[in-house]
């Protein structure tokens, strides 16, 4: 800036009209460069009558952005001059070789993009994580860099995940937080459920960081997109200190899984997932295998709650003639079924420990080097696109053990789901003393996994595995 404010000045034909200088601001594009944009407007408006620049990388490293506001300057005959290449754009040769030397310079800072790609690449296969803690809740960084607990976040996000597996829906999460006056990482009060739902996936909070989530698709714009596999991944475990326990978490993916593929009845029609009742989405008819859905019910003057088969409410008797059944008889049920359990307390833990040693024992079956294969693929990959080769081979390859390793984490998270269940109902069979008196919201959330309506009984099956019959009051 010293050196042009003194160059222009020094020239007695000249009047210095400022300097323009954008601190920092990529030359790809002009949209954030703001004193770049002032200074055409400038010279539009008649106020500038030429241009002095160190060089056409300082101007614009976008060649269609460099041509397009030299031709735009030109027809107000204000001239460009480039120092360093010493081209004047009022030349009759200075546009020829001002799209040789801008091309050049979109390569340059094209070679300086990809350059930075491959660094961050290798810096992921190393395991090295880098993540940006300004909107990230429960995290903050130490002096050195790496990620710490906050405590005060930490529980926010605890409470989350708490409440989500307690049946909360997003939408009632976020309701919640915004009551208690919680704000979000960016520091706003409204919870939107696209920010819960990245936050009960985010695998940083068991401690853990999957790398390269998103990629730069064009060096230009800036532009990324979410990585579905077009560029290697890492995963990177213990990375730093976790908020939420793994199984914990493993319980959460096995839980929005189970809602987000709600289907029912016989040709399996997708269903939403309610959680305004403990029991909405859990009790289903034997007859056409649909859910039950709770109404409001007016028999003649009478008004009660009761549960209905949802074929039958939408689509007559005819299509399934299920029972009918008040609201209290199956609140009863479930407290018969609970009670049940207890009245054979040595007997359930029995059967529980059985099941948690069978689970155990899928949990240590061998499983395929799945990581270590990925992993020296991804390799590969880099070798070939480094050197211009073909690698439609190995992305196919990719593709398949990347299939392989979601299935294999779907099975661990599902068996972490049912032993975690058979745990809850050991500790709760062991701590409870008295039979249950009151039918409880959150009891049922926590230890009923499906209801089910037969003419003569209802089955109650529990989370841990337990089955109870209850025969129906008619």
């Amino acid at each position: 800036m010293e050196h042009y404010t003194s160059f222009i000045k020094k020239n007695p034909d000249w009047e210095f009209a400022g300097v323009f200088a954008d601190d920092g601001i990529s030359g790809c594009n002009t949209k954030n460069r703001n004193e770049f944009n002032r200074m055409i407007s400038e010279c539009l408006a008649g106020n500038i009558d030429m241009i002095v620049t160190k060089s056409i990388s300082r101007f614009a490293r976008n060649t269609l952005d460099c041509l397009k506001y030299i031709r735009q300057l030109k027809e107000k005959n204000i001239p460009v001059f480039f120092e360093k290449e010493n081209i004047n754009t009022m030349d009759t040769k200075g546009e020829v070789l001002l799209t040789i030397m801008a091309s050049l310079a979109q390569q340059e800072s094209q070679s300086l993009s990809q350059n930075v790609k491959l660094g961050l690449q290798y810096r992921y296969q190393n395991g090295q994580v880098q993540v940006n803690h300004n909107r990230f809740l429960g995290y903050t960084k130490d002096e050195d860099g790496h990620l710490i607990i906050e405590p005060s976040e930490a529980e926010v996000v605890k409470r989350i995940y708490r409440e989500y597996l307690q049946g909360s829906s997003l939408k009632q999460i976020g309701e919640s937080l915004e009551s208690d006056g919680i704000l979000t990482a960016a520091g706003k009060p409204t919870w939107r459920a696209e920010t819960l739902k990245k936050i009960l996936q985010n695998e940083k909070y068991i401690g853990d960081a999957l790398l390269q989530k998103t990629y730069t698709v064009d060096f230009l714009t800036k532009k990324r997109v979410k990585n579905n596999g077009i560029v290697p991944q890492y995963y990177v475990t213990d990375d730093h200190e976790a908020i939420i326990p793994r199984d914990l978490y493993m319980q959460v993916q096995e839980e929005m899984q189970r809602r987000s593929n709600l289907h029912s009845g016989k040709n399996r029609k997708k269903r939403v997932y309610s959680s305004k009742y403990a029991l909405s989405s859990i009790v289903y008819c034997s007859k056409c295998g649909d859910i039950y859905r709770r109404i409001a019910w007016n028999n003649r003057g009478k008004r009660s709650n009761v549960w209905r088969c949802v074929t039958r409410v939408e689509s007559g008797p005819d299509a399934c003639d299920a029972d009918t059944i008040q609201e209290t008889e199956l609140q009863e049920t479930v407290i018969k079924a609970i009670n049940s359990v207890l009245s054979q307390k040595s007997t359930a833990i029995g059967v529980l420990q059985e099941n948690i040693e069978e689970v155990l024992k899928q949990e240590n079956s061998p499983t395929k080097d799945v990581d270590g294969k990925l992993e020296e693929l991804q390799k590969q990959l880099l070798q070939k696109a480094n050197r211009n080769e073909q690698y439609d081979d190995l992305v196919e390859d990719i593709y398949k053990l990347r299939e392989e390793k979601q299935q294999i984490l779907a099975d661990k998270a599902e068996m972490e789901g049912v032993k975690q269940s058979i745990f809850n109902m050991k500790a709760f069979l062991n701590s409870q003393t008295a039979e249950i008196e009151e039918y409880d919201e959150q009891l049922v959330r926590r230890l009923i996994a499906k209801v089910t309506v037969f003419d003569d009984k209802f089955e109650v099956e529990l989370k841990s595995g337990l089955s109870v019959d209850v025969r129906r009051s008619k």
